[in-house]
């Protein structure tokens, strides 16, 4: 469907051998234009859903899964930006692993960064929502730190006392795939417009696919130009 919707072009082919003739047209998608949502329209959570692609689910599955038919993976890519659809979007564990394996020598052994874990000391606060004592967080989860901190030591304070501990106990090696992995796991979580919006942003995209009048014009589907 989105093929159908894209304006045309109608380029000529300029020989290249002598004796020169005259150029023929050629009539074809114009495959550079560009439709983008406004941005603005991501502000308003009524919208959209939320949703979680399972593992091996492809563009198609999904949008036949939300609007009844295949042929609207495009508003999923252009929804959430996918300027690749293959790798943007997640890949199935085995073509993970054959990527990974293409890209490093040894994906899963390889060191790529250090990562740190929480970190709580033996102090707490009381939280004014709930009243309970909420441990303090002196090391939060998550953060990127050398292979120093990692080989080194760590002091904080636990509430009553300065302690040290070995960085090692703290932060942990991410390998290559489990980076790729991680990743790969973000591209799960995409949205999806809302049914009852679909018309709208089919119309709109129709709309903007229309040529305005120009030296180049032959309707509002069609311009010509030389290359």
């Amino acid at each position: 469907m989105y093929f159908k919707l894209l304006p045309d072009i109608n380029y000529d082919v300029k020989p290249v051998s002598y004796p020169f003739t005259s150029s023929d047209f050629v009539i074809a998608k114009n495959f550079f234009r560009r439709f983008e949502l406004d941005p603005d329209v991501y502000g308003y959570a009524l919208y959209y859903n939320k949703y979680a692609v399972n593992e091996g689910e492809r563009l198609d599955q999904v949008s036949r899964k939300a609007y009844g038919r295949s042929d609207y993976d495009w508003i999923i890519v252009l929804v959430n930006n996918l300027i690749n659809p293959t790798f943007d979007w997640p890949l199935s564990e085995n073509a993970l692993r054959k990527y990974c394996e293409g890209k490093y020598d040894d994906p899963y052994s390889e060191i790529l960064y250090y990562e740190t874990d929480e970190l709580k000391s033996a102090q707490s606060v009381r939280s004014d929502l709930t009243l309970k004592n909420i441990p303090v967080v002196v090391q939060e989860a998550g953060k990127r730190v050398s292979e120093k901190f990692h080989n080194g030591s760590f002091t904080y304070w636990n509430g009553t006392q300065t302690e040290t501990v070995l960085g090692s106990s703290i932060s942990h090696a991410v390998t290559a795939f489990e980076h790729e992995s991680k990743e790969n796991e973000k591209k799960r979580e995409i949205y999806l417009l809302k049914e009852q919006y679909v018309s709208s942003i089919i119309k709109e995209f129709r709309k903007k696919n229309n040529y305005l009048k120009s030296s180049d014009f032959v309707n509002s589907r069609l311009k010509k130009t030389g290359v």
